[in-house]
């Protein structure tokens, strides 16, 4: 095989790998928003607020 092949073949994996990865953070976020016992961040405005010796 040669470059001619192997670049794009490269370049379209590397793609979707990372527009899974896209996919599968994006459902976690929204499974954690939907989670109303999620702790809440820190910088949020009803979050516990910060905490530097935890």
């Amino acid at each position: 095989m040669n470059d001619f092949l192997l670049i794009p073949a490269l370049a379209l994996t590397t793609l979707f790998a990372a527009i899974l990865v896209g996919l599968w953070s994006k459902r976690k976020t929204d499974e954690k928003l939907d989670d109303p016992d999620a702790l809440k961040s820190s910088l949020a405005k009803d979050g516990p607020g910060p905490q530097p010796f935890r």
